[in-house]
């Protein structure tokens, strides 16, 4: 069974569209989506769509939950506060109905798919070091864990980071970003798992940044929010 695993899309159609065109060439049996899509970009409702029809399964992520519930959104920073009112707005009541509905956790067999923290999912915890993932970590027995929510892209082992993803062991990944990365690379960022042969794959690709932003200011959204995915940050 291979696995695409994305996350973090941002209703950020254009690097969707090109996330899922790579996916379709490269022949997986499933794609599962770590939540987080919708919030910062211009297409909500296309996105959710895309992912509708094309995920078997999709978690909650904090965006999503905020777009639903905009009280959630008070410890934001002011732009994304200003996006989930935005996209709060801009979401049909069917596409509302669907993300209201996605569980915190999804589980295939030996995987665990979570937005954030296996460690209180609900808590939102960002896993930005390795003594972050450790506890994380301690909180599942599955052999690997997929995250998303930093939209930094990694492996860790309980020793600390990892290369690549053993048979032997636990794991956890960051997928990184479909729709926002932040490690300083703009190309859009997804996964690839094997599980049968257990090899992980980090996908990086360019698409169209420039109508992406351009859509981020036509919709008057915060232009930082346009400006940002130009350099990955």
């Amino acid at each position: 069974m291979r696995y695409a695993i994305i996350s973090d899309i941002h209703s950020n159609l254009e690097a969707l569209t090109k996330a899922l065109a790579i996916i379709d060439e490269r022949g997986v049996d499933e794609i599962i989506c770590l939540g987080d899509v919708v919030g910062y970009g211009a297409n909500p409702n296309e996105c959710v769509d895309l992912v509708r029809a094309r995920c078997s399964a999709v978690v909650l992520g904090n965006h999503d939950a905020a777009a639903l519930d905009t009280s959630l959104a008070h410890d934001f920073n002011a732009i994304a506060r200003r996006a989930v009112l935005w996209t709060s707005r801009e979401l049909s009541e069917e596409n509302k109905s669907f993300l209201s509905a996605r569980p915190m956790v999804e589980r295939r067999g030996e995987l665990l798919f979570v937005h954030s923290s296996p460690h209180l999912p609900e808590a939102w915890d960002y896993i930005i070091d390795a003594e972050d993932a450790e506890r994380a970590i301690r909180a599942y027995t599955e052999r690997v864990c997929f995250i998303g929510h930093t939209h930094v892209p990694g492996i860790f082992s309980p020793r600390g980071r990892a290369k690549q993803v053993l048979p032997e062991g636990q794991f956890l990944v960051n997928v990184g970003s479909v729709g926002q990365p932040r490690d300083g690379n703009p190309m859009l960022a997804f996964g690839i798992f094997d599980a049968s042969t257990w090899v992980y794959e980090l996908v990086r690709s360019e698409y169209d940044i420039q109508t992406a932003a351009e859509k981020i200011y036509a919709a008057q959204l915060p232009e930082e929010l346009g400006n940002r995915l130009m350099y990955g940050m």
